[in-house]
């Protein structure tokens, strides 16, 4: 069985919905822990809810990136994953990490990449006048979000939609396509 380290800032509904897919036996993996890099975020209370162990990585606590991401990749070396999952993790991933997971970081962003990468996705394809949205599932590279497309799923804005209506009808997706895609990726269908 594979084991994946999940990577998330706040909330962590990602998170929680993989956990979900793997409680329910729709995906085959072990989740050996989370990273986080923002103390008191919500995906932290999720970890601990599903004995899921965690560590927090905060920027302040290292004078370089390349030294942040290093004490990360060697975290993720100690929980022996094979793949690391990026879910609502708000930061580039270095090369520390990117070598010792070469095209084995995944990460899913609101948008149909490679229109509207980086933050705010949501807001600049509304702003744009966007009639179609969706979620791309990506390989992490050194990049935001410019790593090889895995897969996309859109969906057709409706006129007068308000965003807060968009918004959930994207994490809807998210926690519907993130769990399939790696299911797909992971037992290498995909």
């Amino acid at each position: 069985m594979k084991r994946i380290v999940l990577f998330a800032s706040g909330n962590g509904s990602n998170f929680e919905a993989i956990l979900q897919a793997v409680a329910n036996k729709e995906l085959n993996v072990e989740v050996a822990g989370l990273i986080c890099d923002h103390e008191g975020a919500y995906c932290l209370t999720r970890a601990k809810n599903h004995a899921v162990p965690s560590a927090i990585f905060l920027k302040k606590n290292f004078s370089t990136k390349a030294e942040m991401d290093t004490a990360i990749a060697d975290q993720c070396d100690a929980w022996e994953a094979d793949w690391l999952v990026l879910a609502g993790y708000m930061r580039l991933v270095s090369t520390p990490i990117l070598s010792r997971y070469p095209h084995r970081i995944v990460n899913i962003h609101p948008s149909l990449l490679p229109k509207y990468r980086g933050k705010d996705a949501i807001g600049q394809a509304i702003a744009a006048g966007e009639k179609t949205m969706g979620v791309t599932i990506h390989y992490v590279d050194e990049g935001m979000d410019t790593g090889e497309i895995i897969a996309q799923f859109p969906f057709d804005v409706q006129e007068n939609e308000e965003r807060s209506e968009i918004e959930t009808k994207l994490h809807a997706l998210e926690h519907i396509a993130y769990p399939k895609v790696l299911k797909q990726l992971l037992e290498e269908t995909l």
